[in-house]
């Protein structure tokens, strides 16, 4: 994630549109969809309505699409007509898969293609296009719709094929990693909907439902600060995280003993682990966890750590409510936060939410 103090000098920048910040930043704006280089010529939005992205892949998986005025990905000051071709053949359907066939009707080289995407964006010009696709069917998850339309509107025919390709997009493929430590990322199915869960060959890193907002910052915050590549793959956590969760879902489990790496601040993790406290069945406020830890004006900083939470459902964050009784918020969203107290305390649900 981009620090607040780096957004705002980023956003200064956008206003005064200094070419220096050329290929440092990327921005999203939310109100219509599109994402631009520093320098564009268009109206500024207001900060609020803003996203910045380190990469142009990055504002592509956030279901951003590029700027027709600025151009983001042509060079400054040269706009390729070949690029601008290719984009606008995207953009025209972009849910079409590309073959060499495909590049044929328009008269291009498929080599050229690759090497030209390559050597100037950092990816070929297929992998944008299924950056492109992949960010418009995680916004149709964002946004309700079921994982299958998604994986059919993305051009998938098959559930294999969509998670092989949601894959592709975590990290560098095993040759390109170096001396990195590595983390993988597997697909979980679950009873609420897909999770995904990032772990090394010892602790579970990651677990989050695949349809929650701000995913694509999370999996980068947890690259940088563990120095790691996330690539496809399991680990023996992803496995047994994978069986409890079966379990928990099944009404046969209530603890989890998958070994989870915490990443974050002392105080934050004296919240998670306050959190583990709280037992199945049960709910706790902010107010009464800062109470508990010895800090009782801190529950705002409280419902900051309880929001940081990258481990959902193991370390409980679900359990967390406001004083007054309302749910309050949740990542998963407040149909998944009704049902995983509704199932802890009765043991079971009768149906899966919509």
């Amino acid at each position: 994630m981009i620090p607040t103090d780096s957004k705002l000098v980023y956003y200064q920048a956008l206003i005064d549109k200094k070419s220096e910040y050329e290929g440092i930043f990327y921005v999203g704006v939310k109100t219509t969809g599109v994402f631009c280089r520093p320098t564009c010529p268009a109206r500024k939005p207001k900060f609020e309505n803003c996203e910045f992205y380190k990469t142009a892949k990055e504002a592509l998986l956030a279901s951003f699409r590029p700027c027709q005025r600025c151009r983001p990905l042509s060079h400054p000051g040269h706009v390729s007509e070949l690029v601008r071709k290719l984009v606008g053949a995207v953009e025209e359907n972009p849910e079409h898969r590309w073959t060499d066939e495909d590049f044929q009707k328009l008269s291009v080289d498929a080599s050229t293609v690759r090497r030209q995407f390559k050597k100037r964006f950092g990816m070929t010009f297929v992998e944008y296009a299924r950056a492109r696709r992949m960010g418009i069917a995680l916004k149709h998850i964002r946004a309700g719709s079921p994982v299958i339309e998604a994986q059919i509107s993305a051009g998938y025919e098959s559930g294999s094929g969509f998670r092989d390709a949601f894959s592709r997009i975590m990290g560098s493929a095993p040759a390109g990693l170096g001396n990195q430590q590595i983390l993988k990322a597997s697909w979980l199915d679950t009873r609420l909907g897909p999770m995904i869960a990032i772990a090394d060959e010892q602790a579970l890193y990651l677990l989050e439902f695949i349809d929650r907002r701000g995913l694509e910052r999370e999996i980068e915050r947890l690259r940088r600060k563990t120095k790691s590549a996330v690539i496809p793959g399991s680990t023996p956590p992803i496995d047994s995280i994978e069986r409890e969760l079966r379990d928990y879902f099944e009404g046969k489990l209530t603890e989890f003993k998958t070994p989870v790496k915490l990443i974050g601040s002392p105080f934050q993790k004296q919240v998670w682990e306050q959190l583990r406290e709280i037992q199945p069945g049960q709910t706790t406020s902010y107010g009464d966890i800062a109470s508990a830890l010895g800090k009782l004006s801190a529950y705002r900083a409280v419902a900051q750590a309880n929001g940081a939470n990258q481990v959902a459902i193991v370390i409980p964050c679900h359990r967390v409510i406001n004083s007054n009784g309302d749910l309050g918020g949740y990542g998963g969203g407040l149909s998944r936060k009704q049902w995983l107290l509704d199932h802890e305390k009765n043991g079971s649900v009768e149906e899966d939410i919509g």
